[in-house]
């Protein structure tokens, strides 16, 4: 493989990639396989030349492109023309009229990435890191994770002809541990939290010469999840809604989310004068983003890790600070949710909406009941929920199910059956 620490020369002619910056010290690196600055050990994030992509980017341009999150190349850090894409994005944003008639507001909408091709929201960020991984020259792919982005990464790697070998916590739901090792790579459970797993592999990322996707490519990877609020904001005829609830495990899509909505108003793709409320959504089990919020903290907490939606079950939360700074910027607020309501948050999507959802769109569905109930989001704000996966990877949340009933194969048997049932 090449030198990943040495400079990518940007052969794509589309890359209005400038470098990488620590989000703390400002200082300015030129673009290599690196996550963290020398000088204060900050994270590090991408920077475009937002002027070039006014100049040369156009409402018109973007809805001519692939049905993917690929028509916002000029807005991604696109390192080379060939990317690993398996089709991420460009999920579908709906109106969930019976959701919002039961909580109390005028318009509601859901964006739903179940409809991805691994079921989740992770395919978006999988996609940028990998084509990222590509260029610097790497020919195995890992990460540390709670199911979903073991999921993306096996199935990218696997489309693009990459070795992966992903690391998760050994008690992770079947469904997920399933979906990942169909695909044929090497799956490693660490009998710890996710947290372990994360120490883990951040020490083999110093070891290994693995594009590790949420370490070492990280500034790469983190830029996918603003693909969600670019395409909001098409889908809803280049505007921004008034808020938008997004689930909250190590805080980088939150941030991520917000940034993609400024992003669109430097470049002019939607009005300047439109604002967008963020808003977080955190299991109790694990909320230390949401108790720092309660409590006006500046700095986020470490916790142990203790919930059902193991997605969002990260105690260290390496984007917390930002995206408390985000959601309190913005107006925002960020709801814990109390275990118990992590299933009623499921079974109330379905039941009105038609959507089932993993345990994080529990957490999200609760959360958003619980800002409307609070007054943090009033019945006139025009709102969007960000559902990130599908109900079929975490069906023990659910617990035991059986039939409503069970009879003999008879007319009157049904018939009786069903009178007493429906009475």
């Amino acid at each position: 493989m090449t030198d990943p620490n040495a400079s990518v020369l940007l052969a794509d002619p589309r890359s209005a990639v400038s470098g990488l910056r620590c989000r703390e010290c400002g200082q300015s690196y030129e673009i290599t396989a690196q996550h963290a600055c020398e000088f204060c050990f900050g994270p590090l994030e991408v920077v475009y030349d937002l002027e070039r992509v006014r100049e040369t980017c156009s409402r018109a341009a973007i809805e001519a492109g692939p049905p993917s999150m690929w028509r916002y190349a000029p807005l991604l850090p696109v390192l080379s023309a060939e990317r690993v894409d398996i089709g991420a994005g460009w999920t579908r944003l709906r109106q969930a009229p019976r959701l919002a008639a039961e909580l109390g507001l005028h318009k509601l909408w859901i964006k739903s990435d179940a409809g991805n091709p691994t079921n989740s929201f992770k395919d978006r960020v999988v996609s940028v890191a990998l084509s990222a991984a590509r260029s610097f020259g790497y020919e195995v792919a890992a990460c540390a994770s709670t199911g979903n982005l073991a999921n993306a990464v096996a199935a990218h790697a696997a489309a693009a002809g990459m070795e992966s070998v992903v690391f998760i916590p050994a008690d992770l739901e079947p469904a997920k541990i399933a979906a990942t090792s169909v695909y044929g790579g090497t799956v490693v459970g660490i009998d710890g939290s996710y947290d372990d797993v994360n120490r883990l592999c951040a020490q083999l990322a110093g070891e290994r010469p693995w594009a590790f996707v949420n370490m070492n490519l990280r500034p790469f990877y983190a830029e996918g999840s603003k693909t969600l609020a670019f395409e909001v904001a098409e889908q809803l005829g280049w505007r921004r809604p008034d808020a938008v609830v997004v689930p909250v495990a190590s805080g980088s899509l939150l941030t991520k989310v917000a940034k993609g909505f400024r992003e669109l108003d430097a470049v002019g793709l939607v009005p300047a004068s439109e604002s967008v409320a963020v808003h977080g959504a955190q299991a109790e089990g694990c909320s230390p983003v949401a108790a720092a919020f309660a409590s006006g903290a500046r700095d986020v907490q470490t916790v142990r890790a203790h919930t059902i939606a193991k997605s969002l079950a990260i105690g260290t939360p390496a984007d917390g600070h930002y995206a408390l700074e985000e959601v309190r910027s913005s107006g925002g607020a960020i709801a814990g949710v109390p275990e118990g309501d992590i299933e009623a948050g499921i079974r109330l999507l379905a039941r009105t909406e038609g959507i089932f959802t993993e345990t994080a769109g529990g957490v999200t569905v609760s959360a958003l009941e619980q800002l409307v109930r609070q007054g943090a989001i009033a019945p006139d704000e025009e709102t969007v929920v960000l559902i990130t996966g599908i109900g079929l990877k975490t069906l023990d949340a659910l617990g035991p199910v059986s039939p409503s009933t069970t009879v003999r194969p008879s007319l009157d048997a049904v018939e009786r059956a069903l009178e007493e049932v429906l009475r």
